[in-house]
């Protein structure tokens, strides 16, 4: 039978195929409208099983807060180009809008929540996969339920997304803070809540870099005392390329060799490890100071250096109480 127009049109704004895909639908289905919406739908999943090793590096991260319930959800895409296409924005939106009715806990519970054409969220997402030709996939979901919370769309690129919640009302500090989460990325909200895993990795690197650091002076001391610059044999890419340019000679060279090795086995078996654990100590402060928010420098004061926790305290003793960020970026 013969497809109109009208009737392609119809069809496509219903699903959101190409022109292409839908006459060919309508022409299989016999100009029923039900049927060749099976076909376009069903073709879509497999088109999408078939893109499923494919990377997401792009997508959309929307974040709103409803009533006190506050959510983000992120779902990824392949190229910038589909993740601000206006039908994937409103796709994340609609995934957004049922996650907030639902007061959804997990990312699980996201993706089988039904949607307004009666598909669950992953299923929608599998859908508009076959229609765009990309991988798409719901990546992540935060909450955060209760009063004064702030939500945060940095620079309204869809890519980055915080939440922050207050323990008490301001809409302008919590939108601050919203902000100082997305540009600072902080890994915890205090010390206390630094997971111990990364405590122990971080404290470990402090140590080894400290004990590194310490090796490495004593050989620069021991070649600036032999008459050696040590600039010039610090790598034996360096050494070969000096040697070549005639600044260092091979003796000079040997002779860096054996007391910098001399040195380092020297010196890293009679390291002070007292000194060692308080220097170690020292790069934890700071690792906290930069990772922890509260003790973050607030980055949107009046320019007076201060921490995030005592901007707070100066706006009528104001506290978090928790925070969320979600990113695309590789951070």
């Amino acid at each position: 039978m013969a497809i109109s127009i009208e009737d392609i049109k119809k069809l496509r704004a219903m699903t959101g195929a190409g022109l292409a895909d839908v006459k060919k639908a309508l022409t299989e289905a016999e100009g029923d409208f039900d049927k060749a919406k099976d076909l376009l739908r069903e073709r879509g999943l497999a088109i999408a099983a078939k893109r499923s090793d494919r990377e997401t590096s792009n997508g959309c991260v929307l974040v709103k807060s409803v009533d006190g319930f506050a959510a983000m959800v992120a779902v990824k895409c392949e190229t910038d180009f589909v993740a601000a296409g206006k039908d994937f924005v409103e796709l994340v939106e609609n995934i957004l809008d049922a996650a907030i009715a639902a007061k959804a806990k997990t990312i699980d519970e996201v993706k089988t929540l039904k949607l307004a054409n009666g598909d669950e969220a992953e299923t929608a997402v599998q859908h508009r996969s076959g229609i765009s030709g990309e991988k798409m996939e719901i990546d992540g979901y935060n909450f955060l339920e209760g009063d004064n919370i702030a939500v945060y769309d940095h620079m309204g690129k869809h890519t980055l997304a915080t939440m922050v919640q207050l323990s008490a009302n301001n809409d302008e500090a919590g939108h601050k803070v919203a902000m100082q989460v997305a540009a600072m990325r902080p890994v915890a909200l205090d010390e206390t809540s630094v997971p111990q895993a990364v405590k122990d990795e971080e404290l470990k690197v402090a140590i080894e870099k400290t004990k590194e650091e310490q090796v490495e002076k004593a050989v620069v001391a021991a070649l600036k005392k032999a008459g050696l610059n040590p600039n010039l044999v610090d790598s034996a890419e360096h050494i070969e390329s000096n040697i070549n340019k005639g600044w260092l000679t091979q003796e000079e060279a040997d002779k860096a060799k054996q007391i910098s090795e001399a040195t380092a086995a020297e010196k890293t078996a009679n390291l002070n490890e007292t000194m060692i654990q308080n220097i170690a100590k020292g790069r934890m402060a700071k690792f906290f100071k930069d990772n922890c928010l509260v003790d973050q420098e607030f980055q949107f004061g009046d320019g007076d250096k201060i921490s995030v926790q005592d901007w707070l305290k100066a706006q009528g003793g104001l506290s978090i109480v928790a925070y969320k960020r979600f990113t695309l970026a590789a951070e």
